[in-house]
């Protein structure tokens, strides 16, 4: 093989002809225009999101006439057939009426979670509850906002830092059918010090009752689901749901099974 390797002796030393010391000059125009950049898309999404506000409730009008409408989409996102893959958990989530995503007005990547529940054997809840609130860094109280509220902290905004995440305890008529109990979440809930990478969430529920969310299920709903939710129900997203695993004839714990699935009709082409 021919050409001199720069660790032999003489050899010329090979600069990087993309290598750039950027000044601080040009370096603070580039911050600048990315915040701006993002100010845009905050105020953009606030008013997006207003507007969804009346064709969400169309939608929810006519999905409340259609049986396990969200239990169906919900089942054919990936990561929420992974969180609830107990058989009871399925069984639970077929109650399921509607599902709402409330978005916090000036801070709208921040939301409040809600599933509805019909009357069922598990819990008297009727509505499940969780909410994702906006805590700003403390070194931001003496941001001043600009003509439309927002902030510089706004506009450096952290899903790690920033977000709070509530929980609820669930009213469970049975102790038998206590699903978070019978399916703990292990390695993970609430001990932020736990960074077992190999966290078995339990039962769905748990995602209720922990302020853990270590599948980032929370986001997935809201921003995934919710907003495709009739694409997901009729199996037109390209995530099915499903998990490749050699256990997928393995019967779960309970032997009582349950049709959450629908036949998905495949997009025609034209």
């Amino acid at each position: 093989m021919s050409g001199v390797k720069r660790t032999s002796p003489g050899a010329e030393e090979q600069k990087n002809p993309l290598a750039l010391t950027l000044s601080d000059d040009d370096g603070l125009k580039l911050e600048n225009a990315q915040k701006a950049i993002a100010r845009v898309e905050l105020k953009i999404q606030r008013i997006a999101e207003v507007q969804l506000v009346a064709a969400y409730e169309a939608r929810r009008a006519i999905t409340k006439t259609i049986p396990k409408f969200w239990a169906i989409a919900l089942m054919n996102h990936t990561i929420f057939g992974i969180s609830c893959q107990h058989n009871a958990d399925q069984q639970a989530i077929s109650y399921l009426e509607d599902v709402r995503v409330d978005r916090d007005p000036k801070e709208p990547r921040c939301f409040t979670l809600e599933f509805h529940f019909k009357e069922n054997p598990y819990f008297t809840d009727s509505v499940l509850k969780k909410e994702y609130k906006y805590t700003p860094p403390t070194a931001s109280a003496d941001d001043k906002p600009d003509e439309d509220g927002i902030t510089d902290a706004m506009l450096d905004f952290s899903w790690g830092r920033d977000v709070v995440a509530s929980k609820m305890p669930i009213s469970w008529k049975d102790p038998a059918k206590a699903l978070t109990k019978l399916y703990p979440a292990q390695g993970g809930g609430d001990n932020d010090d736990d960074d077992d990478d190999a966290t078995d969430t339990g039962s769905f529920f748990n995602f209720f009752e922990t302020t853990d969310d270590p599948l980032e299920l929370g986001n997935s709903i809201a921003n995934e689901v919710y907003p495709e939710a009739i694409d997901f129900f009729l199996g037109n997203t390209g995530d099915d749901g499903e998990i490749d695993s050699d256990e997928e004839d393995d019967d779960d714990d309970d032997a009582e099974e349950i049709d959450l699935e629908k036949p998905k009709p495949k997009k025609q082409k034209v």
